[in-house]
């Protein structure tokens, strides 16, 4: 016979522990239900999510969505500070789709992780719930994997899913833009979830805890800001003005972003110094000699969330909101859509 001795005899043994993702479930069951209305037709734990259609869209047209938080998540690993990453994975997901007039609907998460640590994966499923709950959005369900093959101890990922719907007629795509519309921004308070591969190696050698003095707070609590949702001050313009195009400021920063929402011949110009950069996008680029071109592209500089509209809508649009900023104008284009930053 084949010699076995040393190889593991159950699950648990293998790396796998059934009881702890279990235990694990429990511990945010209750967050979890706390985001279900009555479109959730049934509970957590089934093999999926039953969601009724909201029945106050006429003509309803649904919107997904999936995307990460990066390697922001080494970072809370490495703080122990897990509810902020799971705010985070949804706030994103509710921005992306909302640039193009929806409403989150449900959404589902999924944690890969080397070995299950209850209390973490509590604070990161709860964190979630949290914002679903500010979001009105239903966390329907999720995948807690544990893998430790794939994942180191300690180490984990963090991915979502989002569904929402828009009337059909009410879609923004960007396709009514002109030049002369003016571009506006809602400011994002620091990286958000993009750039931390960057910002983690220039940054290595920093004291995550100590307060930086150009900060006014700890490198640590800068780095972690939760990636804030738009989705009420947003839904705000769209339910009172002609919004003709949002772009969510994510990878690939204010150069790739704005340009998905433009038409061939049309470019935005930015006029630079019209909106507020958090501190630590300066510190960044300091400390890691980063061009400023690289920098616009692998950050959002401080533009969470740009609306396109015309002129007119602009100026009520700076009424209703104290907090937009007026960041410059779409202009004629010869070529593909760009954005231009002149300083």
């Amino acid at each position: 016979m084949p010699e076995t001795r040393n190889l593991p005899a159950t699950y648990r043994q293998a790396g796998v522990d059934i009881d702890a993702g279990a235990a694990a479930v429990q511990q945010f069951r209750s967050a979890v239900e706390a985001t279900h209305g009555p479109d959730v037709l049934n509970g957590i734990g089934g093999f999926g999510g039953l969601f009724q259609m909201p029945r106050d869209i006429n003509e309803p047209v649904l919107v997904a969505s999936t995307d990460g938080v990066g390697t922001k998540v080494v970072l809370a690993a490495q703080l122990g500070r897990y509810a902020t990453v799971g705010q985070d994975l949804v706030n994103h997901c509710v921005n992306d789709i909302l640039t193009l007039g929806a409403s989150p609907l449900f959404f589902l998460d999924y944690v890969g992780v080397g070995q299950v640590a209850p209390e973490a994966i509590r604070n990161i499923v709860a964190g979630a719930a949290a914002a679903c709950k500010a979001a009105g959005c239903a966390l329907l369900g999720g995948e807690l994997a544990e893998m430790p093959d794939l994942y180191a101890d300690g180490d984990f990922d963090l991915v979502g899913t989002i569904v929402g719907a828009v009337e059909r007629d009410r879609i923004v795509d960007g396709t009514r833009i002109t030049p002369g519309d003016a571009v506006l921004a809602f400011p994002s308070n620091g990286l958000h979830t993009n750039g931390y591969s960057l910002a983690r190696r220039i940054l290595a050698e920093e004291p995550l805890e100590a307060c930086v003095p150009s900060l006014g707070t700890t490198l640590a609590d800068a780095l972690l800001a939760v990636h804030t949702c738009y989705l009420h001050p947003v839904r705000q313009l769209l339910d009172k003005l002609d919004i003709k195009g949002m772009a969510h400021i994510t990878g690939g920063g204010l150069w790739d972003n704005i340009p998905r929402v433009l038409s061939h011949g049309t470019r935005v110009r930015l006029d630079w110094g019209t909106w507020p950069v958090p501190p630590i996008f300066a510190l960044i680029q300091e400390r890691g000699q980063v061009a400023f071109a690289e920098m616009c592209r692998t950050f959002n500089m401080g533009v969470g969330y740009v609306v396109i509209c015309s002129e007119r809508d602009a100026v009520e649009a700076l009424r209703l909101n104290a907090g937009l900023c007026r960041i410059g104008m779409v202009e004629a284009e010869s070529g593909e859509p760009r954005v231009t930053i002149p300083r």
